[in-house]
């Protein structure tokens, strides 16, 4: 009906959508645990740390997936360790790290060895998420949900009460820090499909949107995950149609899927 099939036809397209559908599950969990621990500007920190990252590896002729992910791990491991300086003042963590990762990126692209290359990771772009790239973004979305899957317990705590968590013996740093390098990782694998500058957006308006049905945590985690998967589908296939950057379009049907879960729970009031 949409040509969805003739879509479908095209290897770039089926890699897109299995990316897509790997880090619409991905994002919004580990999102929701940055929302509820007041993080939110960590993952966009990191985000644009990723850009410095992706810089260093076109530069340097590596896979820039892996030399993102690598930068921004090591961004993500001194953030949590200068957390414990500027306990007071994690937004001044925040301005460091951008302000290093962006001024290495923009001296970088300005030797103009990989300018021609930085927009399809600036906005996203379906052309380039190849084979490998797939299996990459495959191989760190297994480890982060074993991640996940394994510290649940302990996450979960440390989000709602990390003093409490502290004193039942729970080494609350090492927790921290675990966390922060698997969104380092979350953000430096989904940066084809969804391009640095909007990738934040599908790590919090899923959960924004989850949150409004005022749902347990489990419940918000597994509508976040769906909502997700919505978000990125519907802005891929409006992508394909319109010809239009991915990242910018599932951002905005992301917000278009928050304003409607705020009508539809408007009207229940």
């Amino acid at each position: 009906m949409f040509g969805l099939e003739s879509m479908f036809d095209l290897e770039f397209m089926r890699n897109a959508f299995m990316a897509g559908l790997i880090i619409s599950l991905l994002c919004p969990c580990i999102g929701l645990f940055l929302v509820l621990k007041r993080y939110s500007m960590i993952g966009d920190t990191l985000a644009h740390s990723s850009f410095a990252g992706v810089a260093i590896g076109l530069v340097a002729g590596f896979n820039p997936i892996i030399t993102a992910f690598i930068f921004t791990t090591v961004c993500a491991i001194v953030i949590e360790l200068l957390r414990q300086y500027y306990k007071k003042y994690a937004e001044l963590v925040m301005s460091i790290i951008l302000t290093l990762s962006l001024g290495i990126a923009i001296v970088l692209v300005s030797t103009g060895k990989s300018a021609t290359k930085v927009n399809s990771f600036l906005f996203g772009s379906i052309l380039t998420v190849s084979s490998d790239d797939l299996i990459i973004i495959g191989i760190v979305a297994l480890i982060c949900f074993i991640g996940i899957f394994l510290l649940y317990d302990k996450l979960v705590y440390t989000t709602f009460d990390e003093e409490g968590a502290k004193v039942s013996g729970i080494n609350v740093k090492l927790i921290n820090y675990l966390f922060t390098i698997m969104v380092g990782a979350t953000i430096s694998v989904s940066i084809r499909v969804m391009g640095i500058l909007v990738i934040s957006s599908i790590i919090v308006v899923p959960v924004a949107t989850a949150m409004q049905f005022k749902k347990g945590f489990m419940h918000t985690l597994i509508l976040s995950m769906i909502i997700g998967v919505i978000d990125i589908f519907s802005g891929l296939i409006a992508s394909y149609k319109l010809n239009s950057a991915p990242g910018g379009t599932i951002a905005l049907a992301s917000v278009a899927v928050l304003i409607i879960s705020l009508i539809i729970n408007r009207k229940k009031l």
